[in-house]
């Protein structure tokens, strides 16, 4: 058993864009991580500074201002190698992408200190991964939910790493999922831009705001909102339901399920987003990451590669082509 061992102390480094925010709420919004209460310690123990000087939590934002984080990183138990299965799409010296299967969570967090995708790659992978994402999330460059299934790529050193995020910056590493959704939507396609941001009074959700909202900028309630964009396509409808690919143009989180709900047609098994009927048996959210584009980091050549629908998608589409699907659904 292997074991990912850090002592160091972790240093985060937020700039502020606003004016007259409390910190404490600056902070919590900006480190999702982390809970307002979490963040509140961390002031009250003097773990965030402002010039070198540690800033109580009541403290004003101003624009400009470069707050620096220090949190004590995980101890050497807190990451092990697992010899976990992985359905391994791709790999070479520098990248790895994985087929995820549903509940299966990406890294250890609260409640999943282990059994995670990084506990396999760490096994899989040995020393050679990134060290970017800190202890917990070595290699992981971007993720998805517990309960999509799909493509994810780690990156296996800070080189391909740093490479991989500046597509997704940028917008030249694309991601495309496919869903079924309650309904049927009116068009065959069309794209869905509209401003995301956390959920006025749940943490664990996210919330789709007013399309005419600035992003980047603060509702009333001190909710930062951020530029949400999903192309969407339909591939099939049936009776109540519709088959349809999304496309990222942004990544936020929960983005294809925040924004599918919002339009009216939130997506088949989603009881945060959706209905809390568990429809077909499922156990979370019918969605899967079923390609993924990307420039390779060393070569310079245009990789592709996709994910065939998994057997519980399939068996969902069979029951509708049948028409097995109960009326009270629609």
């Amino acid at each position: 058993m292997i074991s990912c061992v850090s002592t160091a102390l972790k240093t985060t480094t937020l700039q502020s864009n606003y004016d007259g925010i409390r910190l404490d709420i600056f902070l919590a919004d900006n480190m999702s991580q982390l809970t307002r209460s979490a963040v509140q310690k961390l002031l009250d123990d003097g773990r965030v500074t402002l010039n070198n000087a540690p800033v109580r939590k009541n403290h004003k934002t101003s624009t400009g201002e470069i707050y620096t984080i220090t949190q004590d990183e995980p101890n050497a138990s807190a990451v092990i190698a697992q010899s976990i299965r992985l359905d391994v799409v791709y790999e070479d010296a520098d990248i790895i992408v994985v087929n995820k299967p549903r509940n299966f969570v990406v890294h250890p967090a609260p409640g999943h200190p282990d059994g995670t995708l990084v506990n396999a790659l760490l096994y899989h992978c040995g020393d050679s991964l990134s060290g970017i994402g800190g202890v917990l999330r070595p290699g992981i460059v971007h993720r998805i939910d517990k309960d999509t299934s799909g493509l994810i790529i780690a990156a296996k050193n800070d080189r391909a790493h740093l490479s991989l995020s500046e597509q997704l910056a940028s917008r030249t590493l694309t991601r495309e999922y496919e869903t079924i959704v309650y309904g049927n939507l009116k068009n065959n396609k069309g794209s869905i831009d509209v401003p995301i941001g956390r959920h006025p009074t749940d943490r664990k959700k996210q919330k789709a705001y007013n399309p005419g909202l600035a992003t980047d900028k603060r509702t009333s309630r001190g909710v930062t909102l951020r530029h949400a964009v999903t192309h969407y396509e339909v591939i099939s409808r049936y009776d109540g339901y519709t088959h349809v690919l999304c496309r990222l143009e942004t990544g936020r989180t929960h983005q294809i399920r925040v924004h599918m709900s919002s339009l009216g047609h939130p997506i088949v098994g989603d009881s945060v987003y959706g209905r809390k009927k568990n429809d077909f048996d499922l156990c979370g959210q019918c969605l899967h990451a079923s390609m993924l584009c990307f420039i390779h980091p060393t070569t310079g050549e245009f990789v592709k590669l996709s994910a065939t629908l998994p057997d519980y998608f399939l068996d969902i589409i069979s029951i509708l082509e049948k028409g097995e699907n109960s009326n009270e659904n629609k």
